[in-house]
C-alpha cells in the first residue's frame, strides 16, 4: 500500500496548485487547463481575488469555505457551485493526540473544480501525489466524490483508531483512577461529537446532491454516490456507538470514585468518633469552673481513655471497625 506523504504538503501552502490526470496518473501542472483541479490551502487575499476574476465566482464562497465553524451545506450560484464538507483532522500537542473537523470548499465552476481548505490537510494530499486510483479531473461530478469516498474512509480510519485509543484507556482506569486518563476520556468524548455532528451534516449534503438538482449526475456517478453514503452512515453508526461506549466508560469511572470516596469515609469515620471522645473530656475539664467533680490531672485522663476503649469494643462488636 502506498504511504501518503506528510511533507509533500507543504509544497502546497506558498500558491495555487494545478493538477490534471494524464494517461491514468496525476500530474501537476504550472498553470490552469479546462478540465484541471486546482488546490489551494489558505489563499491570500491576490490569489482569491484572481480565482474571482478568472472563473466569475461568487466571494461569498471563499468565505465560506475558510470559515472554520462552517458547517456542510451546498450553494449554488450563477454557473457555480459550492459544497462544503467537513473533514476529520490529527491534532498532535506535547504528548497528546485529538481528532478534530475542519471544512472542505470544493467550488464546481464550469470546467475546473477547486478545493478550498483553511490548512493542509491528508485527504488533499492523497489526490495530488496520486495515490487514489481511478480519477478523472476532467469527470468533475465523479470527482467530487471520489473526495467525498476517501474523506469518508478518513472517518472511518480515525474512528478505529480513537477505538483502540479508548480501549487502552479503559484498561489503563482498571488499575488506577489517574487524572491522565479520565483527561483523554475527555478529549475522546469530545472529538466523537465533532465527529457525529460532522458526518451528519456531511450525510444530508449528500442527500441533497442525489436528489440530482444541485450538480449534474450521470448514470454511473449513482453508483459511486451510494458507496459515499453508506461509508458515511457506516462511519455515524460507528461514532455513535463508541461515543455511547466512552460516555458508559465515564459513568463507571465516575460510580468507581464515589465508591473509593465512601469507603475512605467510612473508614475515616469510627476513628474520627474515637478522636473526638477523649477531645469531649478535656474540653469540659479545661473549663474555668469549680463544680466540675474530681477535677484533677489523673482523673480526667482514665475517664477518657475508660471511655475510649467502651467505644472502640463496641464498635467492634458492631464491626464498625
Amino acid at each position: 500500500m502506498e504511504m501518503f506523504d506528510e511533507n509533500f504538503i507543504e509544497e502546497m501552502n506558498t500558491m495555487l496548485s494545478y493538477y490534471k490526470t494524464e494517461n491514468g496518473r496525476m500530474e501537476q501542472l504550472t498553470s490552469c487547463e479546462p478540465g484541471c483541479w486546482i488546490n489551494c490551502v489558505a489563499p491570500d487575499d491576490r490569489e482569491v481575488n484572481s480565482l474571482i476574476s478568472d472563473f466569475g465566482i461568487e466571494p461569498d464562497f471563499f468565505r465560506a469555505a475558510m470559515d472554520e465553524e462552517e458547517s456542510s451545506h451546498i450553494d449554488n450560484e450563477d454557473e457555480n457551485t459550492l459544497i462544503v464538507i467537513d473533514i476529520p483532522i490529527v491534532e498532535k500537542e506535547e504528548n497528546n493526540i485529538s481528532y478534530t473537523t475542519m471544512p472542505l470548499g470544493i467550488i464546481i465552476t464550469e470546467k475546473n473544480v477547486i478545493t478550498v481548505s483553511i490548512k493542509d490537510n491528508p485527504v488533499v494530499g492523497e489526490f495530488a501525489q496520486g495515490l487514489v486510483r481511478n480519477v478523472q479531473t476532467n469527470l468533475k461530478t465523479r470527482f467530487v466524490l471520489n473526495i467525498m469516498l476517501r474523506v469518508a474512509a478518513r472517518f472511518l480510519q480515525y474512528l478505529k483508531q480513537i477505538d483502540k485509543i479508548s480501549n487502552y484507556v479503559e484498561k489503563e482506569l482498571r488499575h488506577s483512577m489517574r487524572n491522565k486518563e479520565l483527561l483523554q476520556l475527555l478529549d475522546i468524548e469530545k472529538s466523537l461529537v465533532y465527529f457525529s455532528s460532522s458526518l451528519k451534516g456531511n450525510e444530508i449534503t449528500l442527500e441533497k446532491i442525489m436528489r440530482g438538482r444541485v450538480i449534474k449526475m450521470y448514470d454511473e456517478d449513482h453508483d459511486l454516490l451510494d458507496d459515499v453514503l453508506i461509508e458515511v452512515r457506516q462511519a455515524i453508526d460507528m461514532s455513535n456507538i463508541y461515543l455511547n461506549i466512552v460516555n458508559g466508560i465515564m459513568d463507571a469511572s465516575s460510580s468507581v470514585i464515589s465508591n473509593n470516596l465512601s469507603s475512605v469515609m467510612k473508614a475515616f469515620v469510627p476513628f474520627l468518633v474515637l478522636a473526638v471522645i477523649p477531645l469531649i473530656i478535656f474540653g469540659l475539664y479545661g473549663m474555668n469552673v469549680s463544680f466540675i467533680p474530681f477535677a484533677n490531672f489523673w482523673f480526667p485522663l482514665i475517664l477518657a481513655a475508660g471511655r475510649t476503649a467502651v467505644t472502640f469494643f463496641a464498635m467492634k462488636k458492631k464491626k464498625a471497625l
